[in-house]
């Protein structure tokens, strides 16, 4: 017979007793524990007798619940375990229980082929194979995929207990977009696992409208006092019917998804189909075609984009754009990784040869951005729509498009004290049709004038002086160009001398210079980076072009000026 409710709690009691190294227990002292024990948890009050005990204790003992406790009796008087470090909770499961586990499988396993019961196969197998490893203390051969360290794991079986009871949360929830938690009161319907995760779908005290919330995101949980409002519309077979995973937007209709997958992975779509609504439409040499009747959510794209290159979106228009771009921007995470390497032959190309390029540096996504914030200034200022000086004070959103980790890299192993002293934004096209001659950046701005030794040529321009300072001062300037547009010799690309930056040049030497040299040009693509020592002597032409050659124009330097001058522009860059 398996022992009752009962004994098992005398057991226990017991257990716990003769654990207790720091006590002497005689049988009176463990009658009084079983009997204090069972009216706690029972309510008997009728007390343990003396042959109860002893019965048990020999029980115990034995192999027949297969705990085989080692229990001796000290001085013919006291009881206690002979092994320290036993305890009932450490055994094995017995043979006996093994035997009835194997039964309880026999037994589940009959109901596997019902439709209520279909969920069940996974786990009744998992199961029949514990019990298997155990009887024959061989390796288990199946391995079911959990995660123990899953966030917000712990939170599952206090939801289950509100939804079962029916009563509402204060859930404190931080969702991966907020700056802050909110605390909301919150009546709970039905918990949701999606690919390991875990979600509870309820309403909100101050809504009708059904939430999603998901429990690695949720900070705190307290059991709310006030009453529980119910959903008898809600049935979440209806409601999840049409989405792939959790995510649903109740005001959108589900659309047909037309998908062809390439040979290789057909099959596997074929056998585990991506949703319920999922129909074969055709094959061709090009791969197998597939509908599915779904809205359109996160989840969909995200397992769309997980078959890379082995699928296609047919239909509708607006997600095949938007499978498109999302790989486009993939790509473009490695195309802009910038290296150790590359960094370092960047700063040496600088030094030795006054000019180097960063092909990709900036991600399309944030050239995209830069290009509707200027866009959006001009049209509210009307102003020149091919300039704006110190664009960074006008614009000052930029900064958070412009100062990523990439740019930042850059600056810092050029130099890592530099400071941002002047940003300037030009377009350069026909119908702006400018050139610029050879010459050399030898000015900065600064707020007032004052006559200090070795800066000349005063000049006030836009509300600040123009000056130059001395040849060794501008030594530790450096310029950073960001290229919004493709920048060719048809739309006006930048030429340089290399190697002209060691010093300071007159217009004659500059002339000479350019006489006997052969320029290079700057020929880029978006998201470009042209670092270029100041001094290095460089023109541009005339655009024979109509597209456009924006470019943002930053200086910086870690020169300190004299105590009489002060910046008249100076930006934090890397906060």
């Amino acid at each position: 017979m398996p022992a009752n409710r009962n004994a098992l709690i005398r057991y226990r009691t017991i257990d716990l007793c003769l654990s207790n190294r720091f006590r002497k227990w005689t049988l009176e002292d463990l009658m009084e524990a079983c009997s204090d024990a069972l009216y706690e948890y029972e309510g008997i009050d009728k007390g343990v007798s003396r042959r109860t005990v002893q019965a048990d204790i020999q029980l115990m003992r034995s192999d027949k619940l297969g705990y085989n406790a080692p229990i001796i009796v000290v001085d013919r008087k006291y009881y206690m375990y002979d092994d320290s470090e036993y305890s009932i909770t450490n055994s094995p499961v017995s043979e006996a229980d093994l035997e009835r586990l194997s039964e309880t499988i026999g037994f589940l396993q009959q109901f596997q082929n019902f439709d209520h019961f279909k969920e069940l196969g996974a786990m009744v197998q998992k199961l029949e194979d514990h019990v298997y490893a155990k009887k024959t203390r061989t390796a288990e051969v199946i391995s079911i995929e959990r995660n123990d360290d899953l966030v917000g794991i712990g939170y599952l079986s206090r939801i289950y207990k509100a939804i079962q009871q029916s009563y509402p949360l204060e859930i404190t929830y931080q969702s991966f977009k907020a700056r802050q938690p909110s605390t909301i009161t919150f009546h709970p319907y039905l918990l949701k696992e999606h690919r390991n995760r875990w979600f509870v779908i309820g309403r909100n005290q101050k809504s009708d409208q059904l939430l999603n919330l998901a429990l690695d995101r949720i900070r705190e949980i307290n059991r709310s006092s006030k009453a529980f409002l119910p959903n008898e519309n809600f049935d979440p077979e209806r409601h999840f019917q049409h989405v792939i995973g959790v995510t649903v937007n109740v005001n959108e209709e589900p659309q047909e998804v037309i998908l062809r997958f390439n040979r290789n992975t057909s099959p596997y779509v074929l056998t585990k189909p991506l949703h319920s609504s999922q129909k074969f439409l055709g094959r061709d040499e090009r791969g197998t075609v597939v509908s599915l009747t779904v809205q359109w959510n996160y989840e969909l794209e995200r397992d769309l984009l997980s078959f890379g290159e082995n699928v296609q979106v047919l239909a509708p228009e607006r997600l095949k754009r938007s499978i498109r771009q999302r790989l486009s921007e993939a790509i473009d995470v490695y195309n802009t990784e910038l290296s150790e390497r590359g960094l370092t032959v960047l700063k040496s190309k600088l030094t030795y040869r006054g000019s180097g390029v960063i092909d990709h540096a900036m991600r399309h996504r944030s050239i995209k951005a830069m290009k509707r914030e200027i866009r959006g200034y001009l049209e509210s200022k009307k102003t020149d729509p091919y300039a704006i000086r110190n664009v960074l004070g006008e614009i000052p959103q930029l900064s958070s498009h412009l100062f990523l980790p990439n740019l930042k890299s850059i600056i810092t192993r050029i130099d890592k004290n530099a400071r941002l002293i002047k940003s300037i934004y030009f377009d350069k096209n026909k119908e702006s049709n400018w050139k610029v001659n050879w010459h050399q950046d030898r000015t900065i701005n600064v707020q007032e004038k004052h006559e200090v030794e070795g800066f000349s040529g005063w000049l006030k321009k836009d509300g600040y002086y123009s000056v130059m300072p001395p040849e060794s001062f501008m030594q530790k300037v450096f310029t950073l160009r960001i290229h919004l547009d493709d920048c060719h010799k048809q739309n006006g690309a930048l030429m340089i001398l290399t190697g002209s930056h060691k010093r300071i040049h007159d217009d004659n030497q500059i002339k000479t210079i350019v006489d006997n040299a052969i320029p290079s040009s700057i020929e880029v693509n978006a998201g470009a980076v042209h670092v270029m020592h100041p001094l290095l002597l460089h023109a541009s032409g005339s655009s024979n072009s109509k597209k456009q050659r924006r470019v943002i124009h930053l200086e910086f330097t870690s020169a300190e000026l004299p105590e009489e001058l002060s910046w008249a522009e100076s930006f934090e860059w890397n906060t």
